[in-house]
Parts: structure tokens; sequence; C-alpha cells
């Protein structure tokens, strides 16, 4: 197949530097004068946009660009792809001066949506709410480590305020008898009177050896324990360790020479046999009060107590049961 020749008659054959070859020349091809192409009969064929057709009916649509308050017609896009656009404007549309500007050009130079949304303010924008933000709560941050401080601060005692108090001749007395060890006596510490006297013969006696006090089984018998060092006047709880032969007795108490109303209750506790002594080690309490400093405490067989009993050990406790 060889090329053929079918003149300028069509666009594609229009070339406006023909002149400048040799088959142009041929062809009768000139230098352009006058604003058409060099070839003969050539002319400026000068459209209107929009104006050549392709088989194709062009529909548009009327968008409103509103910074520049103008109606612009927006040509709507082909179907088919490869098709030409229907408002392609010639080449010769442009003369040497420059043609008409498209609405693709206005776009560029500064049409409403042709240039979009401004990306770089808005991401500034962004940064600096985001670095406000950072800021606000940096701060926020620092006044509530420095409250805390401050609240802690407060919350501290100053040196004086933090030492111990020195506390009352009351409450150390109260202390000392709530907490130190107040006096225990054994047998053999206690003032035998009225015939009783010291034994060791029944075993189960607490006090040290084993020793007890017995023969207290008739009136007049006795025991007196002076008791030094209480720590302040006050109620007391007398514990007193003893032993019946499987019956219940009782006795006299007297504190510092006043004889208590109640007799004491030196019961058969144990639930020992009758006659057994050494089954029948228990312990009673009555409550008294004593002062500070050195007391008398006596226990005795008076007229209407049953006295037949052991007595080995007594010890104090502060407060009444």
């Amino acid at each position: 197949m060889t090329s053929g020749n079918n003149g300028a008659s069509t666009p594609e054959d229009d070339d406006p530097f023909g002149y400048l070859y040799a088959d142009g020349q041929a062809n009768g091809a000139q230098p352009p004068s006058g604003g058409g192409y060099g070839y003969p009969n050539s002319v400026s064929r000068v459209r209107a946009v929009g104006e050549r057709q392709y088989g194709q009916q062009s529909q548009q649509q009327t968008a409103q660009y509103g910074q520049y308050g103008q109606s612009q017609t927006v040509p709507q896009q082909q179907g088919a792809y490869g098709q030409p656009n229907a408002h392609y404007a010639a080449p010769e549309n442009f003369g040497a001066g420059g043609g008409p500007s498209t609405g693709r050009q206005a776009a560029q130079n500064g049409g409403g949506r042709g240039r979009g949304p401004n990306t770089k303010g808005l991401l500034i924008g962004a940064v600096v709410v985001v670095a406000a933000v950072v800021i606000g709560i940096v701060a926020v941050m620092a006044n509530g480590d420095s409250g805390t401080d401050d609240n802690k601060a407060g919350t501290q005692t100053s040196p004086t305020a933090s030492a111990p108090q020195s506390a009352s001749p009351s409450e150390k007395a109260s202390g000392d008898a709530n907490e130190a060890e107040l006096p225990k006596a054994d047998a053999k510490a206690l003032n035998l009177t009225g015939g009783t006297t010291t034994a060791s013969e029944v075993n189960g006696a607490k006090a040290d050896g084993g020793i007890y006090v017995t023969d207290f089984n008739h009136v007049g018998a006795a025991v007196t324990w002076n008791v030094s060092g209480i720590p302040k006047t006050g109620k007391y709880t007398l514990y007193v360790n003893y032993g019946v032969p499987g019956k219940d007795a009782d006795a006299t108490l007297t504190v510092n020479g006043a004889a208590q109303t109640r007799p004491l209750n030196m019961k058969n506790f144990a639930k020992a046999a009758e006659g057994d002594y050494e089954k029948g080690w228990t312990n009673t309490w009555g409550n008294i009060t004593l002062n500070k400093g050195t007391n008398s405490i006596m226990i005795s067989c008076e007229q209407g107590n049953a006295c037949d009993a052991n007595v080995d050990q007594l010890w104090l406790e502060a407060g009444w049961k």
C-alpha cells in the first residue's frame, strides 16, 4: 500500500509548516500570510465553542461559580470512550494574539470549582487548633500538679503540730492502770492471822512451790495482802485462786478496813467430788475500789461464812468485770 495525498482540504493535512518541506512545497505550500496555513486554499476556520459536532447532540448544563458570580456552560461528558468532545475548539480558533479562553482555562485561572478547596489553609488551621489544645492540656496538668503539691503541703503538719503531746496526769494514770502489769501475790507473801498456816500437800496449787494457805475453816481465820504500786485511785477486780473439797464456800472481803456487803463467792466451779481438794482448784473474782499507792485487802472467815477452802494466789486487774 502506497501513501496517498488528498491535498490540504482536511484539517489533519493543514500543516502550518508544510512550506518547509519538499513535499509541502510540491503541493504548493507557501509561508503563512494573513492568518492562514501554508497550503493553498487554506483559510482560517474560526468556529464558536460547541459549534463543531461529531454526530452526537451536545447536552449542556449550567453551573454557578460563586467566586466570579458568572454562569458558565459546562459540557456534559460524552458517554463513549475516545470520542472527541463536542465542544472541542479547533486549533484555528486561537490567533496570534491568543484566542478566547476556554472554561477549563477560566477554572485554572481562579474559577470556582477548578481550583478546589484551600487545603493548605485548612491544614494550617488544623495544626493551630491541635497546638492550642495541646498547650491547654499541658497548662491544666501543670496547674493540677501544682494544686496537688499545694494540697499535700497543706495536709502536712508542722513539726510542732506533729510532735507528740504530753499526756495529762490522769491520762498517764489511766494508761498505766490499763497497760502496766498490776501486783500479784502468792500464799507465802500474805499475812496470815487467826490460826491460818501454809501447806503444800494438796497438788494443783498455782503459787510458787505449790504452797497454799490452809486451816481457814473457822471464824477469825484471815489472810491479808498489803498491796503497793497501785497507779491511781479507781475500780479494780480482785482475783482469788482457791480449792474446795467438792462443796461451795464463801468468805468476807474487806478493803482498807471496809467490809464488802456481798460475800466473796467460792463455789465448787470445778465440779469436784466431795472431799476431793485436789480436783477442786478454781478461781473467783470480786469488784473493789483501791486508792493510789498502798492498800490493804483482807479475806476472812466471819460469822455466817462457809470457809472450808484453801487459798493460794491473789492478783488484780484494772476496772470491774
